[in-house]
């Protein structure tokens, strides 16, 4: 039976993480090791990485010497990425739309991990929560897909086979969301899942940051941390405080 929520359900299978494997580990610590150069974040720092996966940029954030927390909703990924715990790495279950009891000195939202939601309401919530979540001076690092660019870009059929899985993949814009429908046969059986992630531009996140209120104070288009241009930048990347 499917729950209500289309990642509590996908992120919590091993298909996921089959189908993203190969992400670009060494892209995604370039941008970690920019953003706390340029943020001067200090060793002391106590950073929060939400939602964190199984853990990999925890766990690089941890090598760089910080303290860090991972929180995740999916339980499965919060399994895995224990194994990496030490002194000052832990990670917990954690669904982003409720508070945080503890304070941090930087929250780090990556890899479009927002936008998942119907309401804008419940999108604003977890940027509440995350305010909140701050200490005086903490500062929110948010990594976003440039929408403008994927629309524009849009590969709508695609297939991609790894680990003898056959992934069926469309994509298509409607109402206001980014749809990818991903569907593959195991074991003789037809699985299919819909990654739903809002149409979210930067005029619609500076308007949901005014509201809780953030101030952002960089906009970035890549991970080498080059100016935001809405033609053509990979990314939306926002520092806020």
């Amino acid at each position: 039976m499917k729950t209500k929520d289309w990642f509590t359900d996908w992120f919590n299978t091993k298909y996921y993480h089959i189908l993203y494997k190969n992400r670009n580990t060494s892209e995604a610590q370039l941008f970690i090791q920019n953003i706390t150069e340029l943020l001067n974040l200090k060793k002391s720092t106590h950073i929060l990485d939400l939602p964190c996966g199984k853990g990999r940029h925890a766990v690089f954030l941890n090598s760089l010497g910080y303290r860090v927390t991972g929180g995740d909703l999916s339980e499965n990924s919060i399994l895995a990425a224990k194994k990496f715990e030490n002194d000052t790495l832990d990670f917990k279950v954690h669904d982003m739309r409720k508070p945080f009891n503890n304070k941090y000195d930087a929250i780090f939202n990556l890899f479009t991990s927002f936008g998942y939601f119907e309401d804008d309401r419940e999108d604003i919530l977890i940027l509440q929560n995350i305010k909140n979540g701050l200490t005086k001076d903490g500062y929110f690092v948010f990594d976003f897909l440039n929408a403008k660019l994927v629309k524009e870009n849009l590969v709508k059929q695609e297939t991609k086979i790894v680990e003898n899985i056959t992934f069926h993949i469309t994509r298509e814009i409607t109402n206001g969301f980014i749809l990818k429908h991903i569907s593959f046969l195991v074991d003789g059986k037809t699985h299919s899942y819909t990654e739903r992630v809002k149409y979210l531009d930067l005029e619609k996140m500076t308007s949901y940051f005014d509201k809780v209120g953030f101030t952002i104070t960089h906009v970035f288009g890549d991970y080498n941390l080059n100016k935001f241009d809405a033609e053509n930048s990979n990314r939306l990347i926002l520092v806020a405080k």
